[in-house]
């Protein structure tokens, strides 16, 4: 796999700070059942990267000493982790508001197929991968047999109460464009998937979050050796809108990866760019973690910033 990280260090893009942290994210390991080509982190079935119970247990302290209200899990597929229960159940009992990051699939694997109660019983927010509402698009990204998966997987978390109407589950779906070019417009797709799902599959869900494609790890390598990652990186440019940067993810996030290292956000973290530059483990941040300080960006950052922006939970404005 060619190496972006070159083409992203020099950057012109702006400086920004920090503010107050909110949310804490944690990347339990890079295992994943399935290998898309937009994948940012590179996860997939052969990979052994796993957070342990004693990194989980260093994050909940944190959040617990710096009053965050909100744990992110992410991976991979971070329901693959051994540890998975164990860390929601503990965050729910200290009141933490967690969201898992799911590809839907790993819910009708088999092994996994308790986890879809198991999130409702804890009251976890689904936020849960579907790139296109189409099936030929679905699995030409994602491999053969995605789509239909996803869809029973979906209609899974329905039965239990995810995204209906008389229910407080959450469940948000994420799209990803296939290729190098901008989400669409989110409130308008929103409501494309909300119909063709509703009508073809009787499936509902609470909002649909557009995410643009970082230019980094698999999707990076692909942009290269395809000859399309400058020219991805000039649309990037081009588009930016300075408003998005009051409001990137970054400014009330940090991210941890699986041997409990922090980072900025979770694309600096595939990049190994440290928070401030300097590597930090979460257990030297316990007694003192500054609401201020600069963020490392590079030129990944303009992903961010982008047309409409795009953040964790979808677009900015």
């Amino acid at each position: 796999m060619r190496d972006v990280k070159p083409f992203l260090l020099k950057t012109d893009f702006p400086a920004i700070q920090r503010g107050q942290l909110s949310t804490l994210q944690l990347n339990l390991g890079y295992l994943c059942n399935i290998s898309c080509s937009h994948c940012h982190v590179n996860a997939g079935p052969q990979r052994t990267e796993l957070m342990s119970r004693d990194t989980m247990q260093t994050a909940l302290r944190f959040a617990k000493k710096h009053h965050i209200h909100q744990l992110d899990l992410t991976g991979g597929s971070p329901e693959m982790n051994p540890h998975f229960k164990w860390l929601v159940t503990q965050a729910r009992q200290a009141g933490l508001h967690v969201m898992d990051r799911c590809n839907p699939t790993i819910l009708v694997e088999p092994g996994y197929e308790d986890v879809a109660e198991f999130l409702a019983q804890q009251q976890v927010e689904v936020i849960a991968s579907l790139p296109c509402y189409l099936e030929d698009n679905v699995d030409a990204q994602r491999g053969k047999g995605v789509f239909n998966a996803s869809i029973n997987a979906l209609k899974l978390l329905n039965q239990l109460g995810y995204g209906t109407t008389d229910s407080d589950l959450i469940l948000n779906l994420v799209y990803n464009p296939i290729g190098p070019f901008l989400p669409p417009e989110q409130t308008q797709l929103e409501n494309a998937y909300r119909e063709f799902l509703r009508d073809q599959f009787d499936i509902q869900f609470n909002q649909l979050f557009t995410i643009t494609n970082m230019p980094i790890q698999r999707f990076g390598a692909v942009l290269l050796a395809q000859g399309q990652f400058h020219d991805y990186m000039d649309q990037l440019k081009q588009a930016y809108q300075a408003d998005n940067l009051h409001q990137v993810m970054c400014k009330t996030l940090i991210s941890v990866d699986w041997q409990g290292y922090v980072y900025d956000c979770d694309f600096n973290q595939m990049l190994e760019l440290p928070m401030n530059n300097k590597t930090t483990h979460i257990n030297e941040l316990l007694e003192d973690f500054p609401d201020s300080m600069p963020i490392v960006v590079g030129e990944h950052c303009y992903g961010c910033t982008a047309g409409q922006g795009s953040s964790c939970c979808g677009a900015l404005n």
